[in-house]
C-alpha cells in the first residue's frame, strides 16, 4: 500500500527502555498502541511493548513520527487507507489527540 500511494513513515524520535534481557530462543511478542495523533494522522506517537516468554516486559519503544510523500520528499497526510489503518490501531489508555 505504501508504495502504491507513494507515502511512507518518517521517524523524528525513537526511544527505547530496556527492562529484561532477551536470550536466543526466547519467544518475543510485540504489541503496539497509538499514544498521540493529529486528527488527520499526519503526526503520531506509537508505543511498542516487547514481551518475552511468559509476558515479561523486556523493552518499551516510543516512536514519534509523521508521513512523507516519497516523490515530493515533503511531509504529508496519509492516504485514506493509511488514515483508516491508523484509526483502527489500538489506542493506549492515555491516548490524546494533538492539534499542534
Amino acid at each position: 500500500m505504501l508504495t502504491e500511494y507513494k507515502f511512507g513513515p518518517i521517524l523524528f524520535r525513537e526511544e527505547c527502555t530496556f527492562r529484561r534481557e532477551v536470550h536466543f530462543g526466547d519467544s518475543v511478542n510485540i504489541d503496539l498502541q497509538l499514544v498521540k495523533a493529529r486528527p488527520d494522522f499526519s503526526r503520531w506517537s506509537i508505543r511498542h511493548g516487547l514481551y518475552k516468554n511468559d509476558n515479561t516486559l523486556a523493552a518499551t519503544i516510543l516512536v514519534d513520527g509523521a508521513w512523507i510523500d516519497t516523490q515530493l520528499r515533503k511531509l504529508t497526510v496519509p492516504a485514506e487507507q493509511g488514515a483508516k489503518m491508523m484509526d483502527a490501531m489500538p489506542k493506549s489508555p492515555d491516548f490524546e489527540w494533538i492539534n499542534k
